[in-house]
């Protein structure tokens, strides 16, 4: 069933795509530099890369938002290197959890707003519907303060995957990985919903600081993924939607480019989504902490040579 889900949305996908870019090829905008699909300032080309690149990382812990940048400066892409470009199409994201996770989480909401009224603790739905709301506080407190505060740049980026890798390193070595989703408790909404704050700094990423917490609290990995998913939800619809609609009404960018963009975010997320929980299953997260130090590295030794990021 997911295998036939995944194809259908891949060709539906495909033809939305086709759909928005024919006209747009039949008469594209005006490019303020004309030259390579590559270099331009803004095209279809770019808005699907960045729709790939927001896709594969965002659930991954290797944070998407320091793809996102570096892949525009690393090309030039000032138009689309927007910060703003990059939380409109984030919404392809958050379609793609919503749809992968539907039964997760029309079973946690029915399972948990029922057990509340019932007051019946120890039931499962009501200890994860009660930590991802408590969890979800914190992050959306901190976010609305710090929202105008933090900085963007590529030295930063490369710290704090350093310090993320080192701390999803020493979560999977010293973390037992023996409770399963049957063994959640409300504090560990709480405790994974805080650490995804520190997703607010640029670098972080809300999946890696979410997954090694989990791992921390004893979590398997394939648990610690989907919890992360499930906890991570609600700020991310908040904030996305928060974003996008300020986007829209702003009108500053062609909508082709950002429906283009997220499409392919939301077929990409889906796409990662699964290949995450499936790789879990059956094999550490060593490659996400030596792909996040070969990241960092790149970014300082380029930084070094006297890339101006």
């Amino acid at each position: 069933m997911r295998s036939k889900t995944k194809i259908s949305l891949i060709l539906l996908g495909t033809i939305a795509t086709g759909l928005i870019v024919m006209p747009v090829v039949a008469e594209p905008p005006p490019l303020t530099n004309p030259g390579s699909i590559i270099a331009a300032d803004g095209n279809i080309f770019q808005a699907f890369i960045l729709g790939l690149v927001q896709g594969i990382t965002e659930f991954l812990p290797i944070s998407s938002t320091a793809h996102l940048l570096i892949t525009t400066k690393a090309f030039g892409w000032q138009q689309l290197g927007q910060k703003d470009y990059a939380d409109a199409i984030q919404l392809g994201s958050v379609f793609a959890v919503f749809i992968y996770f539907w039964k997760d989480i029309s079973s946690v909401v029915v399972g948990g707003v029922s057990g509340l009224i019932k007051q019946d603790w120890q039931d499962l739905n009501v200890k994860v519907f009660t930590g991802i709301i408590i969890g979800t506080l914190p992050a959306l407190i901190i976010g609305y303060l710090l929202k105008d505060a933090l900085e963007y740049s590529a030295l930063l980026i490369a710290i704090a995957s350093i310090v993320m890798a080192t701390l999803l390193f020493v979560a999977e070595r010293s973390s037992s990985h023996k409770r399963g989703f049957a063994n959640l408790e409300i504090k560990d909404g709480l405790l994974v919903g805080i650490a995804q704050a520190l997703a607010l700094f640029p670098g972080v990423s809300r999946s890696g600081s979410t997954l090694t917490t989990g791992l921390f609290l004893g979590l398997d990995r394939e648990t610690a993924a989907r919890f992360s998913f499930l906890v991570g939800l609600p700020v991310l619809t908040i904030a996305t939607l928060f974003k996008a609609l300020k986007i829209f009404k702003a009108n500053e960018l062609p909508l082709p480019y950002l429906a283009v963009g997220t499409i392919s975010a939301f077929i990409f997320s889906y796409l990662s989504i699964a290949f995450l929980l499936n790789y879990l299953k059956t094999k550490d997260t060593m490659v996400f902490v030596w792909y996040r130090y070969a990241f960092a590295a790149s970014i300082l030794i380029a930084l070094a040579m006297g890339w101006k990021a």
